[in-house]
């Protein structure tokens, strides 16, 4: 699981949608107990941010004409973690040709 956290434009359909079901498992998991901190300490997860991206993750799916019917629990959210944005940018670029494109052309 991780929180790309980069402008949601810039994700493939792939990587959008999966960045969006991975913000519902980090809430299931915080609501089940379960400790993030390994993934807090990799820069993966910001914690705090987690109702917000999943804001933005929602709203660029509805932009390019998906189907959004999946709110998040309620949750507490701490505020802890940072994630790297430009990190995941070369991550994204790595990994991903459809991302590539998004990256290279904006």
């Amino acid at each position: 699981m991780r929180m790309w956290n980069v402008n949601t434009k810039l994700l493939c359909k792939k990587h959008l949608l999966g960045e969006h079901v991975e913000m519902h498992m980090f809430i299931g998991s915080i609501n089940k107990g379960k400790s993030l901190q390994g993934f807090i300490d990799k820069g993966l997860v910001e914690i705090s941010h987690i109702k917000q991206r999943h804001e933005d993750l929602k709203n660029e799916m509805i932009s390019r004409g998906m189907n959004h019917n999946s709110d998040l629990p309620e949750c507490e959210l701490w505020v802890e973690g940072n994630v790297d944005v430009e990190k995941s940018i070369s991550e994204l670029l790595k990994r991903c040709p459809e991302c590539s494109k998004r990256i290279l052309n904006s």
